[in-house]
């Protein structure tokens, strides 16, 4: 790569794959993580993006992670913390699994590689160097159901602040957090109805508005320690 990249964790599909692929259209250079070999993955490569595997699991893999990334370049361009895990609460033996599981995927790994890899930003040579974390609507609302959930996506951004105030003025910290932005295989009008009913634009709007909404952060450099709402006036209804 002679390009510094941009980093997008957990980039294989959906709201991830569709930044990656929106930003090399754009003429970037691309690396995202991915959790499972899947055939999606070819269709990425072919099109130049590197894809390295990572497990934020544990506080072991995302360690590992860091220093194979290392390993790989020399500087970043912008880090884009995509990477999530949808899981509801359980009441059971493993709810502290879970809850954990979620700590580590939604805090611990952001908050590590943005420590680790502040000298990769450093050692860009553009203007603007941007870490960007992708919240959850939820973040501020609480959730009945998706408790830890909730509760894991507002701890990362309030780390958008910290950062935002640590890593200023050389490195741009925001976040963007996105409501329903996509159906996924299976729902069924129903669904979509009711979905379609909890904004205020009525709609489902598709990953594009979060592309829009991460193009604006990467080209301004006058924003940081902010959270973009991406969620067609939810706090409307």
């Amino acid at each position: 790569m002679s390009a510094s990249p941009i980093l997008i964790t957990g980039g294989a599909q959906r709201l991830g794959r569709h930044c990656a692929e929106r930003l090399v259209d754009d003429g970037h250079d691309v690396i995202i993580t991915y959790r499972r070999e899947r055939a999606e993955l070819d269709v990425l490569r072919q099109r130049g993006i590197v894809t390295l595997r990572a497990d934020f699991s544990s506080e072991a893999g995302i360690l590992d992670f860091i220093d194979h990334l290392k390993s790989q370049i020399r500087s970043l361009r912008a880090i884009v913390h995509n990477a999530s895990d949808w899981a509801p609460d359980s009441s059971g033996e493993d709810a502290g699994i879970n809850f954990e599981r979620l700590f580590r995927v939604h805090m611990q790994a952001p908050y590590l590689i943005n420590l680790h890899c502040r000298e990769l930003l450093n050692a860009c040579s553009e203007p603007q160097r941007d870490i960007v974390h992708m919240t959850d609507y939820v973040a501020g609302t609480g959730s009945k159901k998706h408790a830890a959930y909730a509760a894991t996506k507002a701890g990362l951004e309030n780390l958008t602040l910290s950062f935002a105030a640590m890593f200023a003025p050389d490195i741009q910290v925001n976040a963007i957090a996105p409501a329903l932005i996509m159906l996924n295989e299976g729902d069924d009008e129903a669904y979509a109805a009711k979905a379609r009913a909890k904004s205020a634009m009525a709609m489902v709007p598709g990953p594009g508005v979060i592309y829009q909404s991460l193009r604006y952060l990467l080209d301004n450099r006058y924003v940081t320690g902010i959270t973009l709402p991406v969620d067609g006036g939810r706090h409307l209804r």
